[in-house]
């Protein structure tokens, strides 16, 4: 029997990047030096991470009926992944982001859901999106009710559902009871935790405090490494590989994406991790005019 697929639920992005000394200040117009689009949404960035380390992948989603979404689309197709599940929508535009990344690498981003705000969850009932799926990924990009609603259904056909927090919101209860493997940056570990993520050890402590709520946390630490657990009282951690940062932009996809295929094929958890830790780290390190 083969490997089992994954299946991403989530959004789909045109990502507008600029490149600028700085990231403007409330009320400051700053000269930017460059600018690129690129293909993005957390969902669509992990699904094509997944695909490239050779993952089945298929995405469930939504985009409108223009330029942008047969973009969207083209990319995904080309990247190996299963579009038969994404809709087009005639009434709203793709979804978009325009992304200001600063002199030192690090980013800020502002996000235009458009068509993933209308991913229709009647289709998530449909078995043959759930056909050979060991895993659902999700993020919070998209609207609680889709993710609640795949969630649900994954967890009525024994299928492992992976939750990346990103961006950081309040988790209704119910999802909450779906979720077997959450993974957080330390920003969004500080908001579901409490516990300010500024070392490594800090980051095990924000791991344990998140146990309480799901069977297995994973919080990474940008520069300091990541921790994890997938037991009650203790964690464990690994550094961050030296690497002179280019860009953090997207390592947080790259990071799921190689995590979630080694994990669904069966590795251990610090096995899969040790994969997507070292995958993250050439994600940061590569020139922009080398990333997809």
């Amino acid at each position: 029997m083969g490997l089992k697929k994954i299946l991403v639920v989530g959004s789909l992005h045109y990502d507008i990047m600029v490149d600028a000394h700085h990231r403007p200040e409330k009320g400051e117009t700053v000269i930017g030096r460059g600018c690129s689009y690129k293909f993005g949404g957390k969902g669509g960035n992990q699904a094509i991470a997944a695909a490239k380390t050779g993952a089945d992948v298929t995405f469930l989603g939504a985009v409108g009926a223009d330029d942008n979404g047969k973009f969207l689309l083209t990319t995904l197709q080309t990247a190996g992944v299963d579009t038969k599940h994404v809709e087009i929508i005639h009434a709203i535009a793709s979804g978009m982001s325009v992304a200001i990344t600063d002199a030192d690498g690090d980013y800020g981003a502002v996000v235009v859901s458009g068509a993933n705000t209308k991913i229709n969850t009647d289709r998530l009932s449909d078995d043959t999106v759930w056909s050979d799926v060991g895993m659902l990924i999700l993020q919070n990009e998209v609207p609680e009710a889709v993710n609640l609603s795949a969630a649900q259904e994954a967890r009525r056909r024994h299928v492992t559902v992976c939750l990346n927090a990103a961006p950081a919101k309040t988790l209704s209860a119910d999802f909450q009871r779906c979720i077997d493997v959450l993974v957080v940056n330390s920003v969004e570990a500080r908001d579901m935790s409490g516990v300010a993520v500024n070392s490594l050890h800090s980051a095990g402590e924000a791991v344990l405090a998140l146990k309480a709520r799901f069977p297995v946390v994973i919080v990474t630490a940008g520069e300091y490494g990541v921790a994890f657990s997938d037991r009650s009282n203790s964690y464990d951690s690994l550094s961050a590989e030296r690497v002179k940062l280019v860009s953090t932009h997207g390592a947080g996809d790259c990071f799921m994406g190689t995590f979630c295929k080694a994990f669904n094929e069966g590795r251990l958890l610090n096995e899969a991790i040790e994969a997507a830790n070292h995958a993250a780290a050439i994600h940061v390190s590569q020139p922009k005019t080398d990333r997809d």
